[in-house]
């Protein structure tokens, strides 16, 4: 049934995905080198400001927009899959492992930029980072609510 708990959870994890698509996910506001630029890492772009506030320079980073998109895309076809709940358990193991890679792909862009520039301060990660994570949580109690689901069919059919 599409009203079951774990429906909210997994639209929520698409909110989450279009979260971390629209806003930027990492800010490193003072590199260190005194000369007042910062870098700028959303899930399109990865930009370079100086102190006035002009692109120095910028790179594509569509990879992390596609995987958050994809992450999304399959949370939504998991709402959709609740006639088979096996099918919608795999689909939201795979969505987990997909947002398991789009963290690290954030983290180790993050840490690539911060040893090319030498900061000394990590910089800060950014509300679409964190919507992320809030979607693998979410994504995790969706596959809970699913399991409870799936055995309470089982223990219903047994009794019959």
């Amino acid at each position: 049934m599409i009203q079951r708990l774990q429906t909210i959870f997994l639209f929520l994890v698409v909110v989450g995905m279009g979260i971390t698509v629209g806003t930027p996910l990492w800010e490193q506001a003072d590199t260190g080198s005194g000369t007042g630029d910062s870098w700028n890492l959303t899930a399109f772009m990865l930009s370079n400001y100086d102190a006035a506030g002009e692109v120095i320079q910028s790179s594509s980073k569509w990879y992390i927009a596609t995987l958050a998109s994809f992450a999304g895309l399959l949370a939504l076809i998991s709402i959709f899959q609740y006639k088979n709940r096996a099918r919608q358990m795999m689909i939201n193991m795979i969505n987990s492992l997909l947002m398991v890679g789009l963290v690290a792909t954030v983290f180790l862009t993050t840490n690539g930029i911060n040893q090319a520039i030498s900061a000394e301060v990590a910089g800060a990660y950014q509300i679409g980072f964190w919507a992320i994570l809030a979607s693998m949580v979410c994504n995790m109690l969706a596959n809970r609510f699913i399991r409870k689901d799936e055995a309470l069919v089982r223990s219903v059919d047994r009794i019959r």
